[in-house]
């Protein structure tokens, strides 16, 4: 299950990944934002960020109009590995070597096309583990030491 949220810098992108991510086949829920009408970016951040880091849901994906606001919120959660990224390759590099179980996008600065790739790409590429594992290890730690925890 991919969740799926935006605010109105990003509705136009983030309905158009949804329609990518149904034509694949990919169970996803859209938590909004579902009109133009302005809004705050952290509400709709923090709706899928908690989703995925309470493990109701595998994915999420986040547009805003930067992507830079949805990033900042995501990574506030435990768990949650938020990768904002601009190309294919760092949407590949985000699963491979970071195992980011939330894709962020801008969606005033992609274009359809490259955003649809770009999602594209981060579905389908593996996570490497490996030495990336222990990385990952290490933010965990992190985590752990702050105390970090869902209230």
């Amino acid at each position: 299950m991919i969740v799926l949220g935006s605010d109105h810098g990003g509705l136009e992108l983030k309905n158009e990944i949804k329609n990518l991510l149904d034509a694949r086949g990919i169970p996803c829920e859209d938590l909004g934002t579902h009109n133009g009408d302005s809004v705050d970016y952290p509400d709709f951040g923090v709706a899928v960020s908690r989703r995925v880091s309470e493990g109701s849901a595998e994915k999420g994906i986040l547009v805003c109009g930067t992507g830079i606001g949805m990033s900042i919120v995501a990574n506030k959660f435990p768990g949650v590995r938020a990768a904002l990224a601009t190309d294919v390759f760092m949407a590949t590099m985000a699963k491979e070597h970071n195992n980011a179980n939330i894709l962020v996008l801008g969606g005033r600065v992609l274009k359809t096309e490259l955003a649809r790739e770009m999602v594209a790409a981060w579905l389908d590429t593996a996570f490497a583990a490996g030495r990336h594992q222990g990385r990952l290890d290490k933010i965990a730690a992190v985590e752990r030491q702050l105390g970090t925890k869902l209230s």
